[in-house]
């Protein structure tokens, strides 16, 4: 047989926060001497367990230190806008940097725009013209169905120009108003 030399409960040595249930303060089911009452391995079984609770306790200390600031890390962490101020002259200056970068590009669409509407109703004007002979000439007894299909081809790219012409106009429009908006 070993010996065994029991060890001093590091909470027995401190005064406990809480008192014996029993009515003597439990010293009449201990006795005085722990050795004489209950067998080694269960007074080792409760020291270990002492030194469980306290290193749990101390663990738990530990984490509140370093967790107790966490929600507020969280909310100043979470946090994403950057605000950047900057004075009124350099806000002029790029934007005026961004009006010389683009008005030459609106100035060339807007020309390529007005002749493209030019060209548009010139084919127009020649189109309409072609109906108008078309209607004013007698038609031929021989083909009745040839030239009817080709008046009504006409008169669908007529249509179709027309349509074209007005979206031209509207996108003219559009980019004018955006200029003079500048």
């Amino acid at each position: 047989m070993s010996y065994y030399a029991p060890r001093q409960s590091r909470l027995s040595v401190r005064p406990r926060a809480r008192d014996s249930i029993f009515a003597g303060g439990g010293s009449e089911w201990h006795g005085t001497d722990p050795e004489s009452s209950f067998s080694p391995d269960l007074l080792e079984s409760v020291l270990a367990m002492e030194d469980c609770c306290e290193e749990a306790h101390e663990a738990q200390q530990i984490l509140r230190n370093g967790t107790f600031d966490l929600p507020r890390m969280t909310r100043v962490l979470g946090n994403q806008r950057v605000f950047l101020l900057v004075d009124e002259g350099t806000v002029e200056k790029y934007k005026a940097d961004l009006c010389d970068e683009i008005e030459p590009q609106i100035t060339e669409l807007t020309s390529r725009a007005e002749k493209g509407m030019k060209a548009l109703q010139k084919k127009h004007l020649a189109l309409h013209t072609k109906v108008e002979t078309a209607h004013s000439r007698p038609q031929p007894r021989s083909a009745p169905g040839g030239t009817n299909r080709r008046l009504q081809m006409l008169m669908k790219q007529s249509e179709r120009l027309e349509v074209q012409l007005r979206e031209l106009e509207s996108e003219i429009l559009t980019m004018e108003a955006a200029q003079r908006r500048r």
